[in-house]
Parts: C-alpha cells; sequence; structure tokens
C-alpha cells in the first residue's frame, strides 16, 4: 500500500519495521490484536495511517515504555521508541487490563 502511495522504499522499509514492532508487541504482551493500515489525506496532504489494537494487560508505565533502552522482554527496547521516530505520528493509549491502542501516521513528501 505504500508503494502504491507513492512512498519511497526507504519509507516502506520503514513502515514496515513499525508494523513489524507493533505486531510483534501485540504477540508478546497481547497474545492476539488487530493491525489496520489506512490510507489518508488531510489538507492535501498524502499518508499511510497504521493502527495497531489489543485487549491485553495494557501498560502500567507509557512514559517508561517509550524510553530507550526499557524493556520487558529481554529484547533490546528499541519497539516503541524505534516506530515512534521512525513515524511522524505517535499516539498510544493503554489501560490496564483494558489493552492497547498505537496509531502511527507517516505522510508522504
Amino acid at each position: 500500500m505504500s508503494r502504491l502511495l507513492g512512498f519511497g522504499t526507504i519509507m516502506q522499509s520503514r513502515m514496515a519495521t513499525s508494523i513489524s514492532e507493533l505486531a510483534r508487541n501485540i504477540y508478546l504482551y497481547a497474545g492476539k490484536g488487530t493491525i489496520t493500515i489506512s490510507p489518508i489525506e488531510r489538507e492535501g496532504a498524502i499518508g499511510l495511517q497504521i493502527t495497531a489494537v489489543d485487549a491485553g494487560p495494557g501498560i502500567p508505565d507509557i512514559r517508561k515504555a517509550l524510553e530507550d533502552g526499557y524493556t520487558t522482554s529481554g529484547a533490546l527496547g528499541a519497539g516503541l521508541p524505534g516506530v515512534r521516530r521512525m513515524m511522524d505520528e505517535f499516539d498510544i493509549q493503554s489501560a490496564s487490563g483494558e489493552g492497547t491502542r498505537v496509531i502511527i501516521v507517516k505522510w508522504r513528501d
């Protein structure tokens, strides 16, 4: 979809990496969830919005989860902070026992 919207190969790769990170988090922490990929337009700009939703345990401390190097799984701790850096917009909402929703957007240059 990113290719069809005119994103270059580097941006396509960054979006694929971001989706992979979000899917990995759903798998590790919630077991199941959904990822939706949608083209968007705002004030004439074309972009791609990716929404990851799960009904898992939630993230107890979002600020800490967004720190480079923080991990609860023994990984590198680059997942969510890396996704935030690669995208133009990043929004995360999480509630204990209710799950997590991450919405990211990349705008085409």
